[in-house]
């Protein structure tokens, strides 16, 4: 009865119309480089307090899953991801804009972002409460096996050097040193500047290393002849395309569930992890970075997969899974909602509806993402002159906007020079990015099991869940040169044989 109370609740007309709005203002937020669905759920917050508490929450709710998928339409246009977890979506999803199929790479993103959100959805509803135990055995010896499990995947994450992903992963990790340390109070790489003592954000050099320096290197190519993409850029997905991914959208939206349900981790690492795993098991490795719809399918799937995880600890626990999850958390409170067994006991309604909210939100968003992709690639027949300045002032938008700062402006121009001669000397951004990202984690995570093991580092070998992502790490490592070497004597073997047999 608990679910059809939940349904009931939802289908009132008042509340399927703030879901419809949430969703398209979360999808528009996304796009814009910069806003994060984050910002927008928290901008929104206040006017919900004159709403009653299950649509107020379903609209954000609905934001959430949006906003999400929103990013990957500017990742794929024009290099610029709309927010952090749409990072790992341009890798692949940008090449496939400029050999003109914008719609299918547009589309291949609607269909796996909805079934990695349906697929957390229905673990969200079936298996919360066990799966809450989980996250809560999480503690910094566990998250930082994870994260060397997510840097070990650096070597492979894009497909050039190993040896340059490395370098340029090891660059990602330093950069989130800058600042002042949370565990000794020392500053670190600041030269004086107060506008340093707090890190650097992430977005400002995301914005710069995709859009700013995609720009540079579009401005050199001013006075080439204009390339005019053709008109499949308007074509979406087969069902050929579809049955070739099916498997990479499953394994990503298990991968996306998983993190998510883990506090404070988020979608950014859901999709940067997707993307690798999808590399790792598909049979077109080389293709990746040139355009693969793997390499689409595995990032969206995993980071939409994640917001129906990230609300498990946040309604089991009352541990936020992610920052926009730490917003609703909120939203619950102002209405005056405790999470936690207390919800589950008191307002299984409530956890029906968001999870009916969620739902709706991914079937809006799909059609809104198919119909509204043919629209969408026409972007990217815009000529150069008129795209390119449009993108800039997005860009300076959405660094300032991140703190209101003139300093994450600079930043993003910074990121934008550097990564702009980074790419002609051959590094990919992927790796620096996925070091960024990691790098707070990391550290924070090791300074926290030190202190936890008064400095005995052998502790770690007493944590089970610790020593299964070091094994996890181990094989990642291992199977790149493994893999090699197999390939190799299998070409030789064919080589013998058919020199045998001449």
């Amino acid at each position: 009865m608990d679910i059809i109370g939940g349904l009931l609740e939802i289908l009132q007309p008042t509340t399927l119309l703030l879901i419809c709005a949430g969703t398209i203002v979360g999808v528009l937020v996304g796009a814009l480089p910069g806003l994060s669905s984050s910002m927008a759920v928290a901008l929104l917050l206040p006017f919900t307090i004159y709403l009653d508490p299950i649509p107020a929450i379903a609209m954000l709710a609905a934001l959430y899953c949006a906003g999400t998928f929103g990013g990957s339409i500017t990742a794929i246009l024009i290099n610029a991801p709309g927010a952090p977890p749409a990072a790992a979506t341009a890798f692949d999803g940008y090449p496939l804009a400029k050999k003109g199929e914008a719609g299918k790479a547009l589309g291949m993103a609607a269909v796996a972002s909805v079934a990695g959100g349906i697929f957390s959805l229905l673990v969200m509803i079936l298996a919360a409460p066990a799966l809450s135990t989980i996250a809560y055995r999480f503690g910094p010896p566990e998250y930082f096996a994870l994260t060397v499990f997510g840097l070990s995947m650096l070597a492979s994450i894009s497909g050039k050097s190993a040896v340059k992903n490395l370098i340029g992963g090891a660059f990602g990790v330093l950069i989130a040193t800058v600042g002042v340390d949370l565990t000794t109070g020392v500053e670190r790489f600041t030269f004086g500047f107060p506008e340093l003592y707090e890190g650097i954000s992430f977005i400002p050099v995301l914005i710069g290393l995709f859009a700013m320096a995609e720009l540079l290197d579009q401005a050199g190519q001013k006075d080439m002849p204009l390339e005019r993409f053709s008109m499949s850029a308007l074509k979406l997905p087969s069902r050929a395309d579809f049955k070739r991914v099916w498997h990479t959208i499953l394994r990503s939206s298990g991968i996306g569930t998983f993190v998510g349900i883990l506090p404070a981790e988020g979608s950014t690492v859901a999709a940067m992890i997707g993307y690798n795993e999808a590399k790792r098991w598909s049979k077109n490795k080389d293709n990746f970075g040139h355009g693969e719809l793997e390499g689409v399918a595995g990032p969206e799937a995993a980071n939409n997969a994640a917001t129906g995880g990230a609300m498990v600890p946040t309604l089991a626990l009352g541990i936020p899974g992610s920052a926009t999850a730490a917003v609703i958390l909120g939203g619950l409170q102002i209405h005056g909602l405790r999470s936690g067994p207390y919800l589950f006991e008191n307002q299984p309604n409530l956890l029906y509806a968001i999870f009916f909210a969620m739902l709706i939100a991914n079937l809006v968003f799909l059609g809104f993402g198919l119909v509204g992709a043919r629209f969408f690639s026409r972007i990217s027949l815009i000529p150069r002159q008129f795209l390119w300045p449009t993108v800039f002032c997005l860009c300076v938008v959405g660094a300032y906007g991140v703190g209101q700062s003139m300093s994450d402006v600079y930043i993003m121009l910074v990121a934008g020079l550097l990564g702009y001669f980074l790419n002609k000397a051959g590094f990919s951004p992927a790796p620096i990015i996925m070091g960024l990202v990691l790098g707070h984690l990391v550290e924070n995570s090791l300074a926290q099991s030190m202190i936890l093991f008064d400095q005995d580092a052998s502790q770690f070998l007493t944590r089970p869940i610790a020593l299964f992502f070091f094994a996890l790490a181990a094989v990642s490592i291992a199977s790149t040169p493994l893999g090699r070497l197999i390939k190799t004597r299998k070409r030789s073997e064919a080589d013998r044989l058919a020199h045998g047999n001449e």
